[in-house]
C-alpha cells in the first residue's frame, strides 16, 4: 500500500537583495519511505532547467520548524514566526529559500496522520538499500 502525500507550495528564494522571487515546489511524502520527506522543484525554477528533488529527514523538517537544525546539504530555521528557512548545499552552490511556516506544518501533520512518528515500518527500505548495495549478491 503506497500512501503518498503531495502538498503544492510557495518558495521565496533569497537573494543578496534580499527580494523574494517565487519558486514554485511540491512537498511530498511517501510511507514507503516513512523516514523522508521530498521538496521537488519544477524545470522551470532551476538554473539548468530540470526537475530538482531534495529528499532529507522528516524529522528534520519537524525539528527546523521550532529551531535551528542541520548538518551538511540541509540546514532548516524558524525566521520570523510566520515562515522558515530552509538552506540547501550542492556541488553547484547555494539556495535559500523562505516557506510559510503554516505551510510546511500542515505537510508535516499530514504526514504524520499517514505515519505516527516513532511508529515508522523501516524493514523494506533497508532491503531495498541492501539489494541496491550488493546488486542481488
Amino acid at each position: 500500500m503506497d500512501n503518498t502525500i503531495e502538498q503544492p507550495a510557495r518558495a521565496h528564494l533569497v537573494t543578496p537583495e534580499d527580494t523574494g522571487l517565487p519558486v514554485p515546489a511540491t512537498l511530498r511524502y511517501s510511507c514507503e519511505d516513512p523516514l523522508a520527506v521530498y521538496f521537488d522543484f519544477p524545470p522551470g525554477s532551476t538554473l539548468d532547467g530540470v526537475c530538482v528533488t531534495w529528499t532529507f529527514a522528516r524529522s528534520l523538517l519537524d525539528e527546523g520548524l521550532h529551531a535551528p537544525a542541520g548538518h551538511g546539504d540541509v540546514h532548516i530555521w524558524p525566521w520570523d514566526g510566520t515562515r522558515t528557512v530552509l538552506e540547501f548545499h550542492s556541488p553547484y552552490g547555494l539556495a535559500v529559500l523562505r516557506f510559510d511556516t503554516s505551510a510546511l506544518h500542515e505537510f508535516l501533520l499530514s504526514t504524520y496522520a499517514v505515519v505516527p512518528a516513532g511508529q515508522e515500518d523501516v524493514t523494506e527500505v533497508v532491503e531495498r538499500g541492501l539489494s541496491a548495495l550488493f546488486g542481488g549478491v
